[in-house]
C-alpha cells in the first residue's frame, strides 16, 4: 500500500515552517501565533499573558517538530532522520528570553493594554 507522498511532504513543509530549524520563522510565524494564543488568556488576566505567550511559542515549535517527524516517517519509510535537538532547543530558548524581556520592558504588551488606550 502506497503512502500519500503529497501529504507527507506537506507535513514536513508545515513542520519546518513551525520548527526553530528555519531562521526566519519565529518572527514571521511562531511569535504571531503565540501572541494570538496568549491574547484570550490576557483578557482573563494580564498576568497570564507572558506565560501564555511562552507556552504558545514552545507549542508551535513542538508542533513543528512533530509534523516534520510524522511526515518524514512517511517519506523515508519509518526511518527517522536525526535532527539537531540541542541546536533547536538553544534557538528556542534564546527567542523565549527575548520574548520575556520584551514583555517585561513593555515593548510587547497584551492587547488589553492597547484597547484601554483607545478613545
Amino acid at each position: 500500500m502506497k503512502k500519500q507522498p503529497l501529504r507527507n511532504i506537506l507535513l514536513v513543509g508545515i513542520g519546518f515552517i513551525l520548527s526553530p530549524l528555519s531562521w526566519w520563522n519565529d518572527l514571521v510565524v511562531n511569535v504571531p501565533l503565540a501572541y494570538l494564543m496568549a491574547t484570550p488568556l490576557s483578557l482573563i488576566s494580564e498576568k497570564l499573558f507572558l506565560p501564555g505567550f511562552v507556552v504558545g511559542y514552545w507549542l508551535t515549535n513542538l508542533l513543528g517538530f512533530l509534523l516534520m517527524h510524522w511526515g518524514g516517517q512517511g517519506i523515508i519509510n519509518k526511518q527517522t532522520a536525526r535532527l539537531s535537538i540541542k541546536h533547536s532547543l538553544l534557538i528556542s530558548s534564546i527567542y523565549t528570553l527575548i520574548i520575556i524581556v520584551m514583555v517585561l520592558f513593555g515593548w510587547l504588551a497584551p492587547p488589553s493594554k492597547y484597547l484601554s488606550q483607545l478613545p
